[in-house]
């Protein structure tokens, strides 16, 4: 047993690991190739629906996948094959049509995700969704294969799949610079919908490769009776429409950000950047701290021990915000040094990295709240209490439509802005910030309806020497920046940033201690 799941463990995070690596290497290249612009802002706009449902029915770890999970790895595999079969015929079907309305729609639907984006990128927006359009039906049959190869313990493919819509992108920009080498910046750039045919190729080759380990295992079944395993398929579609809200809730706040996004030019290109530097620290820290929590938390109701959980989940709070705001001073301490070590090349010039940088602050600000956020929310969800976080999700929603607006002015047609605030694109997100701070407070208090009391002036106080140690690291280390001369090469900067993370975090690890806030120990051995 120790072996089957050190094997299995292994699997996944090698898979993982190469995906995130050809993943930070495709947004590297993209940024050389489109920088801050508008070629790349209309492409986020164009992806917006396609990688919704690439995201919530052909991802890894979405409904699709853990339905069929659930329902395939009891059957042997003729039984699971034709049960897989049938299902993918039905939804094949319903994402056809579904890509179709998209397709035919495509002018009306971008107009109504970015009313305000210049009629070229507007152009540029529709003609590369309607490249993307065929990624809908495909992302069905991903997110099945996904689950069937699960279930027969398949899991180094699902884990590198995604890898081969990135390698793709890859290609496809190394192969236009070799035939463009006199101007970059050309129309195949710009209007060819270079990354639309690439993302489409990706997904293209993604599902072929799938259907072929599908038929190596044995579950590629072209005969069919549908008057077998109904209850099968209803268990598959029972599990996925609840959970598809559900996920699709988060992608609500999406669309309402580059909604008003589509105001300021350059905005979906410097999201998506700031937020691809974040995501990947942020998603370490959730899947560490929080994810070995949550059978804890479980079998602690399970055995009615109130106690024992409020004591888990105190300490769960403390360690989420002592790394999370370390994560934020470091983030507001070399975001310059981050953004030009990473992405300023080729196209994404000087400018560029001046606005990616203040969108990566803003973004740094909220990382404690998502956090915690994150933490409560799985917690409602390991003791079986759903309700109060789907309704604080939709409070959400409707507090993010509001601050969005106000923080960028509070414009109204034919009057102006109403707010003399307005932050531009840095706005939307310190909105999020807002938001996920309101929505933190209800789950905090609502945990005493379930016998879970937070001392919450005591996790204040600890909140504050924490913030109060990361702003003397961040002073110093920031003072030391300012003294150095700058690095004529990318290795030299790449050392002076592994220094100065080290120094930041020796300097915040012994504040943290020195203030009796940090619990982390470290013995001689471990060092």
């Amino acid at each position: 047993m120790r072996s089957f799941l050190k094997n299995n463990f292994f699997s996944i995070s090698f898979g993982t690991s190469l995906s995130k690596l050809a993943g930070c290497i495709r947004q590297i290249l993209i940024a050389a190739a489109f920088g801050v612009g508008v070629t790349y802002d209309a492409f986020n706009y164009a992806y917006i629906i396609p990688g919704f449902l690439l995201i919530i029915i052909g991802g890894i770890n979405g409904p699709l996948h853990n339905a069929v999970v659930a329902v395939l790895t009891p059957l042997n595999k003729k039984n699971g094959g034709i049960v897989l079969t049938q299902v993918s015929i039905k939804l094949s079907i319903l994402l056809i049509i579904l890509a179709i309305l998209i397709y035919s729609n495509s002018s009306l639907l971008i107009n109504l995700l970015a009313p305000n984006l210049s009629y070229e990128a507007k152009s540029i927006a529709t003609y590369q969704l309607q490249i993307l359009t065929p990624c809908i039906p495909l992302s069905g049959f991903i997110g099945l294969s996904f689950g069937a190869l699960n279930s027969q313990r398949k899991f180094f493919l699902s884990s590198i799949s995604p890898a081969i819509t990135s390698v793709t992108i890859i290609f496809f920009i190394f192969f236009s610079w070799i035939f463009n080498q006199e101007n970059t910046s050309s129309n195949f750039f710009t209007y060819t919908g270079l990354l639309a045919f690439a993302t489409l190729t990706g997904t293209l080759i993604q599902f072929v490769v799938q259907i072929l380990e599908i038929n190596k295992i044995g579950l590629l079944r072209l005969e069919s009776n549908f008057n077998l395993f109904k209850d099968e398929e209803r268990r598959i579609f029972k599990l996925i429409i609840p959970a598809s809200i559900s996920s699709g809730l988060g992608q609500i706040n999406v669309f309402i950000d580059m909604f008003f996004a589509s105001s300021f030019q350059g905005a979906a290109s410097g999201l998506a950047y700031g937020n691809f530097l974040i995501q990947a620290p942020l998603g370490i820290l959730s899947n560490s701290l929080i994810l070995p929590l949550l059978p804890k938390f479980s079998k602690l109701r399970s055995e009615k021990d109130e106690r024992g959980l409020q004591k888990k989940l105190i300490s769960g709070i403390e360690y989420c915000f002592l790394t999370a705001i370390f994560l934020t001073g470091f983030f507001i301490t070399f975001n310059n040094q981050i953004v030009q070590l990473v992405f300023q090349r080729g196209s994404f010039d000087y400018s560029a990295t001046l606005k990616v940088k203040n969108i990566l602050i803003a973004y740094a600000v909220g990382i404690p709240f998502y956090l915690y956020r994150d933490l409560l929310v799985r917690t409602y969800y390991s003791i079986e209490k759903t309700n109060f976080p789907f309704k604080s999700s939709f409070a959400g929603i409707i507090f993010n439509i509001f601050f969005d607006w106000f923080l960028i002015g509070a414009p109204v047609r034919n009057f102006g802005n109403l707010s003399p605030y307005n932050f531009g694109v840095v706005g939307i997100i310190l909105s999020s910030v807002i938001v996920n701070f309101i929505v933190c407070i209800f789950l905090s208090f609502n945990l005493r309806n379930e016998n879970i009391i937070l001392p919450n002036l005591e996790l204040l106080r600890k909140v504050s020497l924490i913030s109060l140690a990361a702003f003397i690291d961040s002073t110093v280390c920031f003072t030391i920046l300012q003294t150095r001369n700058k690095f004529s090469s990318n290795l030299e900067e790449f050392i002076s940033l592994i220094f100065g993370t080290l120094t930041f975090f020796v300097i915040y690890f012994l504040l943290t201690k020195c203030l009796k806030v940090n619990k982390f120990k470290v013995s001689k051995k471990e060092i």
